[in-house]
């Protein structure tokens, strides 16, 4: 009863943040909404006894929504959860093809004749969920993760020479910034 209650509630916090991601009105909120729509669903997951993809859910989503968020505010130049936008353009088309893919994904879910099962499911399920997804390259896998996320933060410190603390001092309080070449939209 319980483990049914909190599915529910955890649903009903994945939609509603989800819904979020298209109401509020940055880019950072919407990051965060969207991570919580994610963290929602891998506990989800985890009461559905799928240990291995809601884990991994929760982990991949709350990494990536932390670095998207760094990588907005290291590259915009100021606090994007103040910068008021809207994440949803051309609502017409957008509202159209999104009640057609519900249509069509509803209307495959309810009339494709759905296999019968063959055989009895595995005594570890996560195990056996974990094996077929990454086989034998989990170590690989393991080993090759940290070495990307390395790759990518070095190829960005060597990317930006200039960074917005060079252009607005150390405590980013220079009005005008210190450019090689005057131009931009400060001139």
């Amino acid at each position: 009863m319980l483990v049914d209650i909190g599915f529910w509630v955890l649903g009903i916090l994945a939609v509603a943040s989800a819904v979020l991601v298209f109401v509020v009105d940055s880019m950072a909120r919407a990051t965060y909404a969207l991570a919580l729509s994610f963290v929602a669903v891998g506990l989800a997951l985890l009461l559905m006894q799928q240990n291995y993809v809601g884990v991994v859910t929760v982990l991949m989503m709350v990494m990536e929504m932390a670095v998207m968020a760094v990588y907005m505010v290291m590259y915009m130049g100021m606090n994007p959860a103040l910068m008021p936008m809207s994440m949803v353009h051309d609502k017409r088309a957008a509202l159209a093809v999104s009640v057609a893919a519900f249509v069509v994904l509803g209307a495959g879910a309810l009339l494709v004749p759905w296999p019968v099962r063959r055989g009895v499911p595995s005594p570890d399920v996560t195990a056996a969920l974990g094996e077929s997804l990454m086989g034998k390259q989990m170590l690989v896998m393991v080993v090759v993760s940290p070495v990307m996320v390395a790759t990518i933060v070095g190829g960005i410190v060597l990317a930006s020479g200039r960074t917005r603390y060079d252009r607005f001092g150390d405590d980013l309080d220079v009005r005008t910034p210190r450019d090689p070449e005057r131009g931009g939209v400060g001139r």
